[in-house]
């Protein structure tokens, strides 16, 4: 049997159809190709580019015999020009629309997603310059930029972005801040400066290399002095270009008069630099352009590696602030959809979440169910379900279902924000160790300057000739580099780790004092149970309902932050509104309500009369004018690693206690599940706080890890304080640390890193005094040449950044393993 192959215009859609894909042709379209001397329209240059490359490679067949076009690039987005409308905001564009030349043009720098190689530039490029109206577009293929420039009367962003999603690349505005801006200048010029230091000193060692090996007589005077003018010659950029950071850093430092690591450095490589010059233009003395040339090397490679590993274990800040996505999509009164720019969201707005999208500011879900990735702001990598009346945050990714959102913080004041400036307070400060060897830094160099002024008037009386290389090894070997780098890099590489695993130093001593701890104390409440308090039991003391009474408990919980609140948020009645609601802290609530007082909290608060709980468990009591009322009966899970976190600190030999404000019956109860000996029942913060002093008083340095406003003076008072992800904003503000996710066990984990990032700051600071106080010796008797006092000084410095770095490496002890605790009432 045989076949016939469809003939080679048979897919064409029509007569107007592009014979690569099929899609109409513009008229006039000036794309063609030709095959079997029979000329074929395109619809764009990208099929003409594609069409050309399988003609050309021999692969016309293709052609011939295909059953059905290719498929396209979903064009569906560019149809929609509304879904990329909110890049016309005037607005949104003024943060990356820059006006380009005289013309009216304005320009912008776009991420784009999806570029492999150099037919992917082309497409894009030929793409946007065919559109009328875009004067130019250039495509950065190390870094996936695109450079645009467009008249904006003629054509508007949005279709810009929806031509490029047309033919499969996703964009997004890129605009780096000033800061990484900066960075990014000072990185380039790093590298610049480091080629020049190679090229001069591989060039200035071939020529110092034949003075060396030669004996005397074998090289003429006017070979000598060649070498030594082209020696010169080449190192006089090293030492004006690649070393210009070591002689501006100097002088800020004796502007300030703190004397840093780059003055004995500047003195180093100024004072060899003149000497030697001095020697070649006057024919006198010796020649150190080839040390000059390479310590500054070795010195700028050391700084470059070191730079490079510190920006990589670094913090996360500028991660943090580009979690936010650009846009959102807010319902408005009549139900239609506006995406606009995300900054301009506010309180109160209801915003659509598509699966796929990030969720554009904090709120809570009035409509639907998904899962969220929240990893970037939790380092829980596992994604979360959220269901109505839960709380999603903004940064967090949506991945399966859309979600109906009320805002309740943007922008700046969204939690992603808050973390960006806990975490700039955090490297704002230093903790005493550091502060410490930043002294000793400093005063370290004072001495080395002294001591080197006394080595050089020794040497001038044993040798002169060989003064100024004494002092260049002196002044380089001994250079307190690795001193100075010791602390800073153990504490970016502990901060890292931290932030790795949600757990956020907002204070640089509580690292320090993380690793001191003796005992950690923990409240109950939203700590070691999971704060989702839910109300289980009502039982009215009068002949109102319990619908009434649980109406009345709630519209006074509606004025507290705490916990128990969120229990009676299901039986709120809007036509109820309590006033003149004060909250005694660990005791209750009081407010009017229809002209009468009502308390709701302890029964010893709630009234005077002597009243026992119906039954064992938490139980609050709602009380009229001093009358009691009902009681109100409610349970808290406790959290799934509760037992393994109290198992893994006290195997670590550390004291655990419970202080709460519950019931004792409440608190003991806990306590026993998870093994903890020590726990304080009924406290309020003034005697948690009198516990607290208390065992400071004894020498012991306390955790406490707390959720709510009631901790927040026991917080304040710890040596370090622990903030759960659920904490109010008061006890966040005051938290020496807080935690960005639900799991305990990074408690833990955190008192673990800190121990280990203190190890490698007194390793650090150790290994950095030996070297120094061991190399001074052997330089100042001119032992260390000072090619080879750069290389060790160098060197030196590496290996307090090595040693910082397993930091990035480093994995927790495995905890015991704890039965799981069962959900109890408590």
């Amino acid at each position: 049997m045989s076949t016939t192959a469809p003939s080679s215009s048979s897919l064409s859609s029509s007569p107007l159809g592009c014979y690569h894909c099929g899609s109409p042709v513009p008229d006039g379209a000036p794309w063609r190709i030709v095959i079997d001397d029979t000329p074929h329209s395109l619809c764009c240059p990208g099929c003409e580019a594609v069409a050309h490359a399988i003609v050309d490679g021999g692969l016309e067949s293709y052609y011939r015999y295909r059953t059905e076009l290719p498929e396209r690039p979903d064009e569906r987005q560019a149809a929609k020009a509304d879904t990329w409308s909110v890049f016309d905001d005037p607005g949104l564009q003024a943060q990356f629309v820059h006006a380009d030349g005289d013309e009216g043009h304005v320009r912008a720098t776009l991420a784009v997603e999806g570029i492999t190689c150099a037919a992917c530039a082309w497409l894009i490029e030929h793409r946007l310059n065919a559109l009328e109206g875009v004067a130019s577009s250039a495509v950065n293929l190390t870094h996936h930029r695109l450079r645009v420039s467009w008249a904006p009367n003629a054509i508007k962003l949005s279709q810009l972005f929806a031509e490029l999603a047309s033919i499969g690349y996703d964009a997004q505005p890129y605009e780096p801040d000033h800061a990484q801006m900066r960075l990014q200048h000072e990185e380039r010029m790093n590298v610049r400066r480091l080629i020049v230091a190679a090229v001069g000193m591989m060039q200035v060692m071939m020529f110092s290399i034949p003075i060396y090996v030669s004996g005397p007589g074998e090289l003429s005077e006017d070979f000598f002095a060649l070498f030594h003018w082209l020696s010169f010659a080449l190192a006089t950029p090293v030492v004006f270009f690649s070393a210009l950071p070591f002689f501006r850093n100097a002088l800020r430092d004796l502007r300030t008069g703190v004397l840093g690591m780059d003055v004995p450095v500047s003195l180093a490589i100024g004072g060899a630099y003149l000497a030697s010059s001095y020697a070649v233009l006057f024919n006198v003395g010796e020649v150190y352009f080839d040390s000059v040339a390479m310590f500054t090397f070795f010195l700028l490679f050391g700084r470059y590696v070191e730079g490079r590993a510190r920006r990589r274990s670094g913090h996360s800040g500028n991660a943090l602030s580009g979690v936010l996505p650009v846009s959102a999509t807010r319902l408005e009164a009549d139900g239609s959809e506006r995406i606009l720019p995300a900054s301009e969201l506010a309180p109160g707005d209801r915003v659509l979440i598509k699966p796929g999208h990030g969720v554009p500011a904090d709120g809570i879900i009035e409509d639907g169910e998904s899962s969220l990735d929240e990893s970037m702001l939790t380092g829980e990598y596992l994604p979360v379900t959220r269901r109505v009346g839960e709380q999603v945050v903004g940064g967090s990714q949506n991945m399966e279902n859309s979600l109906t959102v009320r805002v309740t913080h943007a922008g700046n004041n969204a939690r992603v924000a808050g973390i960006v400036d806990l975490t700039d307070r955090a490297f704002a400060s230093r903790p005493r160790l550091a502060q410490m060897a930043a002294r000793m830094a400093h005063l370290f160099v004072l001495r080395l300057l002294v001591v080197t002024a006394c080595v050089t008037v020794a040497w001038w009386f044993i040798d002169p000739s060989r003064v100024l290389w004494v002092l260049l090894s002196v002044l380089v070997v001994t250079c307190p580099c690795a001193l100075a780098l010791a602390t800073p890099t153990a504490l970016t590489a502990g901060h890292g780790q931290l932030r790795q695993r949600g757990v956020l130093i907002t204070r640089a001593d509580a690292i320090e004092s993380l690793s001191n701890v003796t005992r950690v104390i923990f409240d109950k409440t939203g700590t070691l149970t999971r704060g989702e308090m839910q109300l289980t039991q009502t039982c009215p003391l009068t002949a109102q309902s319990s619908e009434q009474l649980r109406a009345i408990a709630a519209a006074l919980e509606a004025h507290s932050e705490h916990p128990i609140a969120r229990a009676f948020r299901p039986f709120r009645d809007a036509t109820l509104q309590a006033r003149q609601v004060k909250s005694v802290t660990g005791s209750g609530l009081e407010g009017v309500l229809n002209g009468a007082t009502w308390r709701l909290g302890k029964p010893d608060f709630a009234t005077t009369e002597p009243l026992t709980p119906p039954s064992s468990g938490q139980w609050l009591l709602l009380s009229e004018d001093d009358a009691p009322r009902a009681w109100f009966k409610l349970h808290d899970g406790i959290r799934e690693d509760a037992a393994q976190t109290v198992a893994a600190l006290q195997a670590k030999g550390l004291h655990v206690e419970l202080l709460s404000g519950d019931t004792q019956e409440a608190v003991q109860s806990l306590a026993e599940q998870l093994n903890i000996t020590t726990w304080h029942a009924g406290q309020s913060p003034e005697g948690k706080l009198e516990r607290l002093r208390a065992l400071q008083a004894q020498g012991e340095c306390v955790v406490m890890i707390g959720d709510g406003i009631n901790d927040v003076p026991v917080l304040a008072g710890a040596d370090v304080a622990i903030a759960m992800n659920g904490a109010t904003d008061l006890a966040r503000t005051r938290a020496d640390a807080v935690l960005l996710s639900p799991r305990l066990m990074r408690i833990f984990e955190a008192i673990e890193i800190a121990s280990a990032t203190r190890r490698i700051m007194r390793q650090n600071m150790v290994w950095s005094v030996c070297y120094n106080f061991s190399a001074l010796p052997l330089a100042a008797m001119g032992l260390v040449p000072p090619w080879l006092a750069a290389i060790g000084m160098s060197l030196s410095s590496l290996v307090v950044v090595g040693n910082a770095l397993r930091l990035t490496r480093w994995r927790t002890t495995p905890a015991p393993q704890v039965v799981p605790a069962t959900p109890v009432t408590v």
